[in-house]
C-alpha cells in the first residue's frame, strides 16, 4: 500500500488557519469530506474528536496523525495538513505538532488501517523530511516531497 493511493493532491492543506486543537479537526474534517468522497464531514469530526479523547494522536517531532474508522466509508482516505504556527495538540513531547496526516478507514479494514499508518509513521520518522515538509513553498511541493519519498518504500 502506497500514500499516494489514499492521499490526492486536493487533500493536502499548506497553512491551516485553526489555531485549537479543535478547529485544526475541524478544519481537516471538513476537508476530507469536501471532495466527493461521500463522507459527512460531521461524522469525520466525531469519529477524530472521540479517537483523541482515548490519547493524543501527536506522537512528537512536530506530527500527528489523528486516525479513525467509519462504517460508512468503502476506502481509506487521507488528508496531509501543515501548521505553519504550529498547534497545541497535546503532543507527547510537549512540543507544538505542525504536520498532520489524517486517516479515515472502512470498519472493517483493521488490517489495511494499520499498515497505512505504518507507512504514514515511517515516512515522517524522517527528520529530513519533516525538514523539507516544513519549509515547502505550496500544497503542490508537499504532494510531491510526500509522492517522492513515498516511492522509495
Amino acid at each position: 500500500m502506497k500514500i499516494t493511493d489514499f492521499l490526492s493532491l486536493e487533500r493536502v492543506i499548506a497553512d491551516l488557519s485553526g489555531k485549537e486543537k479543535s478547529e485544526v479537526l475541524e478544519e481537516m474534517a471538513n476537508q476530507l469530506a469536501d471532495k466527493p468522497s461521500g463522507l459527512d464531514p460531521a461524522q469525520v469530526l466525531r469519529v477524530l474528536q472521540d479517537r483523541e479523547k482515548i490519547s493524543t494522536t501527536a506522537i512528537g517531532e512536530g506530527v500527528a496523525i489523528p486516525h479513525g474508522k467509519l462504517p460508512t466509508v468503502e476506502k481509506i482516505s487521507g488528508l496531509f495538513a501543515r501548521s505553519l504556527h504550529g498547534v497545541d495538540f497535546a503532543s507527547l513531547d510537549g512540543e507544538p505538532t505542525y504536520l498532520f496526516f489524517t486517516l479515515i478507514a472502512p470498519q472493517d479494514a483493521a488490517a489495511d488501517h494499520l499498515k497505512a499508518l505504518a507507512r504514514i509513521s515511517r515516512l515522517l520518522k524522517d527528520p529530513d523530511l519533516r525538514r523539507r515538509l516544513l519549509t515547502a513553498e505550496s500544497s503542490q511541493d508537499l504532494y510531491d516531497i510526500i509522492a517522492t519519498e513515498d516511492q522509495k518504500f
